[in-house]
């Protein structure tokens, strides 16, 4: 699985740490604040989106009073204190980078994520040293539906995209990979355990750990 492989892309939430549940609650917690419910479809609509274009939906959807940039600052005074004491790892994550380290393989994160936040749950787990670069989905021009966020990541690796491979947990973002001509590994969240089945037909291989992968090696 690993022939020919000179880069990893990961993404971070619900791939690499396990912190969808956090978003979950926020999303709860903001709307109730404003006396509103949280929409069945919200996930299916925000999992693909970068952040700045989630606090815009926000705004749009629920004609909320805030800017998209408030919204955003709301979200973040929400979110950071979590992400810098209470985010963990998926398990055997960090043994796999220290394996893909190991055997010279390059490593990027690509995240819809903002990278305050994703800088505090990389320094709270100790990984932040695996990394060669990260990228966000602010920096492309659309989300991870779509190939543009893991290709600026092979670029910065210096990596073809022929020679990547990406973890990913959601089905969007899985076919955004695939159609960036790269292999992908998807990661069971449960979160999107609903999209497995179809998952399974796109990625290469679907574990529920990275012990799973060591284990094959």
């Amino acid at each position: 699985m690993f022939k020919d492989i000179k880069g990893a892309i990961f993404d971070l939430d619900g791939t690499l740490i396990d912190s969808m549940w956090l978003w979950s609650k926020i999303d709860v917690e903001y709307l109730k604040k404003h006396n509103l419910q949280v929409p069945e479809d919200l996930k299916e609509n925000l999992n693909h989106l970068c952040f700045k274009d989630c606090a815009k939906y926000f705004k749009t959807r629920f004609n909320l009073p805030y800017t998209p940039e408030e919204i955003e600052s709301h979200w973040i005074q929400m979110a950071l204190q979590e992400y810098s004491t209470n985010i963990s790892l998926k398990p055997g994550a960090k043994k796999f980078l220290q394996f893909l380290k190991n055997n010279n393989i390059k490593i990027a994160l690509a995240t819809s994520n903002r990278r305050d936040l994703a800088n505090a749950s990389l320094k709270l787990n100790d990984i932040a040293n695996y990394f060669d670069c990260i990228t966000t989905t602010d920096e492309v021009p659309r989300g991870k539906n779509f190939p543009d966020v893991y290709l600026l990541a092979a670029n910065r690796l210096g990596v073809n995209p022929e020679n990547c491979i990406v973890f990913e947990d959601i089905l969007l973002a899985v076919k955004g990979a695939h159609s960036a001509g790269m292999k992908v590994i998807a990661v069971y969240d449960e979160f999107s355990k609903n999209e497995e089945k179809e998952i399974t037909t796109i990625a290469s291989k679907y574990i529920h750990n990275y012990d799973e992968l060591l284990h094959m090696i």
